[in-house]
C-alpha cells in the first residue's frame, strides 16, 4: 500500500481561486457561487471590532449573526481558552470536571431568578432540541412557535422554525403549530382545549427581521402558559447576554420562563457553546437520569472556559450597559444617514440595543445595501427568515471611530441606493 499524502497546506499558502475550488469540490458549490459574487475575499485575521482579508483589507464587523458582542479574540476569553487547552481541553466524561461547574454557576448567577439548572450543548439548535425533549419528558407533546421565529435547523428545532423554505425538503417533521408573533389572542385560541403544549418564542425576533413584540405581549404569553399548563421556552440564543442592552430580553417584562435558551454571545466569539437554563421543576427529568440526554462534546472543558470567561467579561466590563448606549447612538446615526431613503428604498429602521434591522422595500434593495456596505468595509447580515431586512449585530466594544466608520459607510450606501432608485424610476 503506497503512502498517503494528505493535502494540508497552511491557509496562508492558498489563493482565493484555490479556496473556491476546494469549496466547490468538498464544501458547497452554492457557497462558492455566493462568494464569487462578493469578490471571493477570504477572512484570515480578526481582533476587536475588525476583520482582515487575505489582501490586508480591513473591515468593521457589524455582522457575525450575533456572536461577537465581546468583539473578536477578546483577551480574557482567549487567555482562558489557551490555558485550558494547555491543561485539559477535553474530558473523559467519567470524572467530575470543575470547569463545567464554574461555567454553570456563572451563567446561573446572571440568569433570571428561578432558572438554576444548566444543560450545556454545542449550538443554539441543540439548545432548542434540549428544550423540546424536556417538554416531551413532561408529557407536553404539542409544539407551538411564532411565524417568523427562528430556532435552528436540526430536525426538532426545524419544526418550530416556521419557514417553509427550510422545512419543505425535510418533511415530515415533528408536528408544530405556528401563531402570529405578538398576537396573544391567537396563542390563547391555539392553547384552549388542546393537549399540553410547549410554547417556544423569542423576546425579539432576530432572523425574523429584528421584530419587537407589543409591550406586555410576553407577559401575556407567560400567563397563558401557566393557565393552560404549557411549558414556556424563551429563546434568547441571539438576544441574551446583553445584546438588547439588558442581560436578557426577559428582563424588559420581568419574565421567568420554564426554560431559557442561550448561545452565540456565550461563546465569547472564540469557542462554540450554548445552553438551556431551566427551573428545577422543568429540569426534573434530567436531574433524575443524567444520561437521558447527553452529547460527547457538550460541556467540554475548553468550551466551558470560554463560557465562564465570556459571562465574567460581559459583567466586569459593563458591556450590557454599553450595548444599550451604543445602540441608541447607532440608531440615531442610521436614521441620519438613511432618512433620504425612508419611505422609498428603506421601509423601516428598528431595533433594541445592538440588534438592529433595516427593512428594505424588496430583497433586491437589501442585497444592494449589503454589497454597498461591503465595498465601504462594513460587514452586516441579511435576515434568514426575512430577506428584505439587513441586520446589524455589532460588538459592544465599538469606539467613536467605529461609529464614524458606520456613519460614512451608510451615507455612502444611501447615496448609491438613491442613484439606483432614481435610475429605476426613470426607466419605468
Amino acid at each position: 500500500m503506497s503512502e498517503l499524502t494528505l493535502p494540508v497546506p497552511h491557509a496562508s499558502e492558498l489563493s482565493a481561486a484555490e479556496v473556491l475550488g476546494i469549496y466547490r469540490r468538498h464544501l458547497s458549490k452554492g457557497r462558492a457561487r455566493l462568494a464569487s459574487l462578493t469578490g471571493a475575499a477570504m477572512e484570515v485575521a480578526s481582533e476587536g471590532s475588525r476583520v482582515w482579508d487575505a489582501d490586508a483589507n480591513e473591515y468593521l464587523d457589524c455582522g457575525g449573526y450575533g456572536v461577537f458582542l465581546l468583539g473578536h479574540r477578546h483577551p480574557r476569553v482567549v487567555k482562558a481558552v489557551i490555558e485550558q487547552i494547555q491543561r485539559h481541553p477535553m474530558a473523559t466524561r467519567l470524572l467530575l470536571e470543575p470547569t463545567a461547574a464554574i461555567a454553570a454557576a456563572a451563567l446561573a448567577a446572571v440568569a433570571p431568578p428561578g432558572l438554576e439548572r444548566v444543560h450545556f450543548v454545542n449550538s443554539g439548535a441543540e439548545a432548542t432540541e434540549t428544550a423540546i425533549k424536556l417538554a416531551r419528558a413532561h408529557g407536553k407533546h404539542r409544539l407551538i412557535s411564532a411565524i417568523g421565529g427562528y430556532h435552528g435547523k436540526t430536525t426538532g428545532a426545524l419544526a418550530v422554525t416556521a419557514k417553509p423554505l427550510y422545512q419543505d425538503p425535510f418533511r415530515p417533521l415533528l408536528p408544530a403549530e405556528h401563531v402570529p408573533y405578538g398576537d396573544a389572542d391567537a396563542l390563547k385560541q391555539t392553547l384552549v382545549g388542546g393537549d399540553p403544549a410547549c410554547v417556544i418564542l423569542e423576546p425579539m425576533q432576530g432572523e425574523g427581521g429584528a421584530v419587537l413584540p407589543p409591550p406586555g405581549y410576553l407577559t401575556q404569553v407567560q400567563q397563558l402558559c401557566a393557565e393552560h399548563d404549557a411549558m414556556f421556552v424563551l429563546d434568547e440564543i441571539q438576544t441574551g447576554l446583553g445584546r438588547l442592552g439588558t442581560w436578557w430580553g426577559a428582563d424588559a417584562e420581568g419574565l421567568r420562563p420554564d426554560v431559557m435558551l442561550v448561545g452565540k454571545n456565550l461563546s465569547g466569539g472564540v469557542i462554540p457553546v450554548a445552553a438551556a437554563i431551566a427551573t428545577p421543576q422543568a429540569y426534573a427529568p434530567f436531574d433524575k437520569d443524567p444520561y437521558l440526554h447527553t452529547s460527547t462534546f457538550a460541556a467540554s472543558p475548553v468550551a466551558m472556559a470560554a463560557a465562564a470567561a465570556a459571562v465574567t467579561a460581559i459583567h466586569d466590563e459593563n458591556l450590557v450597559e454599553r450595548a444599550r448606549t451604543l445602540g441608541e447612538e447607532l440608531m440615531t446615526r442610521l436614521h441620519d444617514a438613511l432618512t433620504p431613503l425612508l419611505g422609498n428604498a428603506v421601509a423601516d429602521i428598528r431595533g433594541r440595543g445592538l440588534l438592529i434591522g433595516i427593512e428594505m422595500r424588496d430583497e433586491g434593495a437589501a442585497g444592494e445595501l449589503v454589497l454597498n456596505l461591503l465595498e465601504a468595509g462594513l460587514l452586516v447580515n441579511h435576515s434568514l427568515n426575512a430577506h428584505r431586512v439587513v441586520r446589524l449585530t455589532p460588538p459592544a466594544v465599538l469606539t467613536p471611530a467605529d461609529l464614524d466608520w458606520i456613519s460614512r459607510a451608510f451615507t455612502s450606501a444611501a447615496t448609491a441606493l438613491a442613484r439606483t432608485t432614481t435610475s429605476t424610476k426613470e426607466t419605468r
